[in-house]
């Protein structure tokens, strides 16, 4: 490791004892932080993961019964039933903080209007189903699509953490540590050679 091309001097080794203190207290800091962040990340993911089975269970089971409909009624009727909406979405978006990352945060509000938006005997009951089943999913869907944000921000702020911590760890830390030592060793010996020179010049006092 390269030390620092600093001037060997008593002020110099105090600066940078202050810097290395600064530096092993940030060291700390982000490590903590980023220990913290790994493992919201994991509950994170694991919340993510569960999420997802079940909005891909549900949208499996919603086109299976939308293809049974299909197949069971003509194509204008289907058409006809499914272009009426049987529930009104309004999302507010807003920004919140994880750990100091910015993360989004959206809450769904949903209005479904009473009963299904067609008459019954003019479809199957596999179109209400898959009707049914889609919105259900749709408040899933939208956390879905939060919390898979906010795991790829987290992800990218871990690993930008994760430098910092290195580059204190494994550059900063050693670099600065190496250039105290080196300043200690000069100026001890620059105190042996004063030592010397002034017993050089005691004995030469004496001898006159």
């Amino acid at each position: 490791m390269a030390r620092l091309n600093v001037n060997p001097t008593r002020m110099e080794l105090k600066k940078l004892k202050a810097r290395l203190s600064t530096a092993v207290r940030g060291h700390k800091l982000l490590k903590d932080k980023s220990d913290e962040m790994i493992r919201r990340f994991s509950v994170l993911i694991r919340e993510n993961k569960k999420l997802r089975d079940e909005v891909e269970l549900l949208l499996g089971d919603s086109l299976r019964q939308f293809a049974l409909a299909r197949s069971l009624s003509g194509r204008s009727q289907i058409e006809k039933v499914f272009s009426m909406p049987s529930v009104s979405v309004a999302a507010d978006y807003e920004i919140t903080s994880v750990l100091g990352v910015d993360v989004p945060k959206i809450t769904l509000e949903s209005k479904s209007v009473d009963g299904l938006p067609y008459a019954y005997a003019e479809i199957t009951s596999e179109a209400d189903a898959s009707v049914e089943k889609i919105n259900l999913a749709i408040e899933k869907l939208i956390r879905l699509a939060e919390l898979e944000k906010t795991v790829s921000l987290l992800a990218v702020e871990i690993e930008r953490n994760k430098r910092r911590v290195n580059a204190l760890e494994y550059v900063m830390i050693p670099q600065l540590n190496e250039t105290i030592a080196y300043i200690r060793s000069k100026l001890e010996e620059n105190e042996r050679a004063a030592t010397t020179r002034l017993m050089k010049v005691k004995s030469m006092i004496e001898n006159r």
